[in-house]
């Protein structure tokens, strides 16, 4: 075919196999009725990607599969009753000890061990100064040239009765794909007396969201 449609219907399949008679490629009705896509590794490994299939309860899901192929449980899919929602990888939620800053010598209050597997560093930081008392907090990323700040210092000013400030950014990580690098979050009590709080929600490695952050 070198111009114009295929169309395979009336219940139809298109199957495409591997020399060694392996389907790579199966598109059309399933064994019970259903209709999708199935695509496999020339290797007779399994399915690796399969859009539908067999199953008559769970909707049209997307579904990828490692090595070994389905039955495996797959390692990306949506979720098969609650349309619009993530069902596999599951994400972690993250929960944050607070730890108190009392003194004007910096000090690093969170640390973390980062596998770069990201462009872009997602934050979300909470940091709380009581009345009289300004807190700053930084993160600071370690590297081939040792430890630099990146993103945006947050600063919280108590004032009459204190602030509590809940800072998001994205941050653009420049260390190659695979590294690991100490990840620190710094924090001091720049004015006053008082003993402020920084804890972080979260550190998110995400996706770029624009051309500028690749």
């Amino acid at each position: 075919m070198l111009n114009g449609s295929v169309v395979v219907g009336e219940g139809g399949t298109l199957r495409v196999e591997s020399p060694g008679g392996a389907e790579l490629l199966g598109v059309g009705r399933f064994a019970t009725g259903r209709y999708g896509v199935s695509m496999a590794r020339e290797d007779g490994s399994g399915v690796a990607v399969e859009v539908g299939g067999n199953s008559v309860d769970a909707g049209q899901m997307v579904r990828l599969y490692p090595r070994g192929g389905y039955p495996s449980k797959p390692i990306v899919m949506d979720d098969g009753y609650a349309d619009g929602y993530l069902g596999r990888p599951f994400v972690p939620i993250p929960l944050a000890t607070g730890v108190d800053v009392d003194s004007s010598t910096e000090r690093t209050t969170h640390i973390a061990l980062m596998h770069v597997q990201h462009r872009v560093l997602s934050t979300s930081i909470n940091v709380y100064a009581p009345p009289g008392t300004t807190i700053r907090v930084h993160l600071s990323l370690n590297g081939p040239n040792g430890f630099e700040d990146i993103g945006e210092p947050i600063v919280a000013v108590g004032g009459t009765s204190g602030q509590e400030i809940s800072n998001t950014q994205r941050i653009k990580v420049e260390r190659g794909h695979g590294e690991r690098w100490r990840l620190l979050v710094r924090a001091a009590r720049t004015a006053g007396t008082g003993t402020g709080t920084v804890y972080p929600f979260g550190l998110w490695g995400v996706h770029t969201a624009n051309p500028s952050e690749a």
